[in-house]
């Protein structure tokens, strides 16, 4: 039909439109922040690339389901200021026969929005969570740049060495200060290794010497030794109950549905059940009057979509805490949202309004 495929061509191009401009804004502001990353030590260097393009997937949901809510105000706001959606009302078109080409055009976006929340989001968010965990769990050997004096990454050691070695997890003439216990150390050995030892990783020395000295002049401490091992790192621990909650996938949250699970899962599903609510609500949202600017109408459609959003978020952290529950707190953000639609979209529809105090006058009766 002329009037369901007009709509879903104009949509299709405010919502590419839209969705160009707002991955561009995300990218830049991703890619500043995981530069601001990279300049602390906290990512590679070499990876900001694929951190920033694992972080922007993991906030495709969002940012589809605010593409979608524009490009529908939008579309619709824009028929209303054309006069477009006086011959469409005058050709016995309702505004609730706007819904099915609009969940038409919508119902694809809506499918990639809830294969992002509950796949995509997920595996973005571990990818760049293993990127960063190896990075901070590289040897303190591997920060260090051959014949430059480099503080370890927790900052309580000096090193020294001589990267004169076949790969980065060994080196040559290694030169450590340290203070530990109240003891400034010095050690110095013609070589050393990394090695991880029951998920723990250590520094293993070959032929050096360690010399102690308190920071109290009470004396030093030398000794020689032929292999001696220093831990440089924390356990790996690599357990599922320790990966942060947002890196697990959908099926561990459904198997093991604690409450700190649970408001991940709400989460995840919620921005499905938003986006299906923000059509009905951009449909509600997008009368304009000719005469008056659309700014002061998008404003308030996108006021609605921040406290939505803002709600779905807050939510999680309820249902994790266990203040609602997880079915309780999404039928009544999602359902009061969907109630409120439609109660909003039938009065439009049928052009339910209040009778004026004239015409109540008017018809009572006289004593």
């Amino acid at each position: 039909m002329l009037f369901h495929s007009s709509i879903r061509k104009e949509l299709s191009r405010s919502f590419g439109a839209t969705l160009v401009v707002l991955v561009t804004i995300v990218m830049t502001m991703m890619l500043i922040r995981t530069l601001g990353l990279a300049a602390k030590g906290s990512v590679n260097p070499s990876e900001v690339f694929l951190v920033m393009t694992y972080t922007v997937l993991g906030y495709m949901p969002t940012i589809l389901g605010l593409c979608l809510f524009i490009s529908i105000v939008g579309t619709l706001s824009r028929m209303y200021r054309d006069s477009e959606m006086v011959i469409w009302f005058s050709a016995g078109r309702g505004l609730a026969e706007f819904l099915r080409p609009l969940y038409q055009f919508a119902w694809p976006i809506l499918l990639l929005i809830a294969v992002l929340a509950l796949v995509g989001w997920p595996w973005a968010n571990s990818q760049t969570q293993g990127m960063r965990q190896r990075y901070e769990r590289r040897s303190d050997i591997e920060r260090v740049a051959p014949g430059e004096f480099r503080e370890s990454s927790g900052r309580l050691r000096v090193f020294f060495i001589d990267k004169d070695a076949p790969d980065s997890a060994t080196a040559n003439n290694v030169f450590i200060s340290s203070i530990e216990r109240n003891l400034q150390i010095i050690t110095s050995a013609r070589s050393g290794r990394m090695e991880d030892i029951d998920g723990v990783r250590y520094l293993l020395l070959s032929n050096g010497q360690r010399l102690e000295r308190p920071l109290t002049p009470d004396g030093i401490k030398i000794s020689e030794f032929e292999t001696y091992g220093a831990k440089v790192g924390g356990r790996l621990d690599s357990s599922p109950d320790a990966a942060p909650v947002r890196t697990r996938t959908t099926l561990t949250l459904l198997r093991d549905p604690n409450l700190v699970n649970r408001g991940e899962l709400a989460w995840r599903v919620g921005m499905l059940f938003a986006a299906v609510n923000f059509v009905l609500l951009a449909l509600t949202l997008s009368s304009v009057n000719p005469r008056v600017g659309r700014s002061g109408n998008l404003l308030f459609a996108l006021f609605a979509f921040v406290v939505y959003y803002n709600m779905l978020n807050l939510g999680q952290n309820w249902v994790g805490s266990g203040r609602f529950s997880m079915g309780g707190f999404m039928l009544a953000l999602h359902g009061g949202a969907l109630l409120i639609g439609v109660l909003w979209l039938a009065k439009r529809h049928f052009n339910w309004s209040r009778p004026s105090r004239r015409s109540r006058t008017a018809t009572t009766p006289h004593a």
